[in-house]
């Protein structure tokens, strides 16, 4: 069964006409802080010492993927999704080439890449038309790819990433829809945990949400717990590069005061802060794991404004 969040929801997503007239008005968010020219916001805060740091959180070696399995049942925003078609000399029956009798399997994939487990760039989403840096669609979008900010100038995302248990800090194992994480939620899970953000950092949210993406996967398509706009500034205050959560979209839906997606504009249109959306962070919570070495090496697909993901967390 092939599942999409409801049409209202993709419908209040709807931005105007690339065409349309832009009218700037004075704003204390762009240029950004790392320049006027600048297209990869939070990276430029990585430095080869976090990588040295978040090595020294390794301690038993073991790996967690915060990549679900994407395939064409996946539930997707609005009208994303995925085919995959496999293929072989001869198809199913296969084929020999050459005297040696070498035979292949290929695929091609047909769909949208910001399904499943992702991160957003920079491109993705802004206010009014206007997104991170101050870019406007006329500056930077084409149909054939966006000529700033695409995902393949991101750098390699090796850092120390920390996993705030949202949902235990409610007492409940899955927040409810539309519940929103403000900055006293986020400030409590920290002090649970004992630790302190440090510039640099990756902060992945646990409520719990992703449990239902199988067991009740309307339900999971329909709605989401997420953080506000006052915890996403704060975040961003505190210089971390990229924060994520195990929802599909990290804003809660439907938003208490009607709001679409503002943690969304604070993060990436306001402070060039990543997002990673559908991360299996239940591992790590069960584990009893707070810190870890956090690994992302995105494929970089020229122009892009998003794409899958499988970050790593080693501990």
């Amino acid at each position: 069964m092939r599942l999409i969040l409801t049409a209202a929801l993709a419908a209040s997503l709807g931005l105007p006409a690339l065409a349309e007239q832009h009218e700037e008005a004075a704003s204390d968010w762009y240029p950004s802080r790392y320049g006027a020219d600048d297209e990869i916001g939070a990276a430029n805060l990585l430095t080869p010492e976090m990588v040295q740091r978040a090595a020294e959180l390794v301690t038993d070696g073991k790996t967690y993927a915060l990549g679900i399995p994407v395939g064409p049942d996946t539930p997707g925003f609005g009208v994303r999704e995925l085919d995959i078609n496999v293929f072989m000399p001869g198809q199913e029956g296969g084929a020999t080439l050459g005297s040696n009798k070498m035979t292949y399997v290929d695929d091609v994939i047909m769909g949208w890449v910001g399904l499943g487990s992702q991160i957003d760039g920079l491109g993705h989403l802004g206010i009014d038309n206007v997104f991170y840096n101050g870019n406007t669609p006329a500056d930077y979008v084409t149909t054939g790819g966006l000529t700033k900010m695409g995902v393949h100038n991101i750098p390699p995302i090796v850092t120390r990433g920390i996993v705030l248990d949202m949902a235990g800090q409610a007492g409940t194992d899955v927040m409810a829809e539309g519940t929103l994480i403000t900055v006293e939620d986020l400030q409590g899970a920290l002090e649970t945990t004992g630790l302190t953000l440090a510039e640099g950092d990756v902060v992945l949210l646990h409520t719990g949400w992703l449990d239902l993406i199988e067991s009740e996967p309307a339900r999971f398509a329909a709605g989401e717990p997420g953080i506000d706009a006052g915890g996403a500034a704060w975040l961003a205050e505190q210089g971390v590069v990229a924060v994520g959560a195990d929802t599909w979209g990290l804003d809660a839906v439907p938003h208490p005061d009607g709001l679409v997606f503002p943690a969304h504009q604070e993060l990436l249109a306001k402070n060039g802060v990543y997002i990673l959306e559908n991360m299996a962070t239940a591992q790590l919570v069960e584990d009893g794991v707070s810190e870890f070495m956090f690994v992302l090496g995105q494929p970089r697909f020229e122009g892009a404004v998003q794409s899958m993901i499988n970050p790593v967390a080693i501990r």
